[in-house]
């Protein structure tokens, strides 16, 4: 039994061990990618929604690559989902917004 624990417990920290380097990249990217947006980052948004509204007029978005183009696809995507995940978080259901007085069940029955 004495031996198990021993084999166990140096297994377990060589674990600790071999996964702290990836620990330490994962938290590094963690902090900064899951933060929230700082001021800075909110001006770099508007200077790139800017820049696809200006590609937009003047039609330079027809010079895309297919990657950029999926890239943009699924950002866009992106923030719909979130959108509506917020949506479903702030009204508290799926379905609709529970207003009470506003639909009158009786005529529709």
């Amino acid at each position: 039994m004495a031996k198990v624990v021993a084999s166990l417990t140096k297994s377990a920290t060589q674990l600790i061990q071999a996964s702290k380097p990836r620990l330490a990249t994962a938290w590094k990217y963690s902090k900064a990618e899951l933060g929230p947006p700082s001021l800075r980052d909110l001006g770099e948004a508007q200077t790139r929604m800017g820049n696809i509204f200006t590609s937009y007029k003047t039609g330079a978005y027809k010079n895309l690559t297919v990657r950029d183009a999926w890239l943009n696809t699924l950002v866009g995507v992106e923030i719909f989902f979130w959108f509506v995940a917020g949506e479903c978080i702030g009204k508290g259901s799926i379905i609709g917004y529970n207003i009470p007085g506003a639909v009158n069940w009786d005529m529709h029955f």
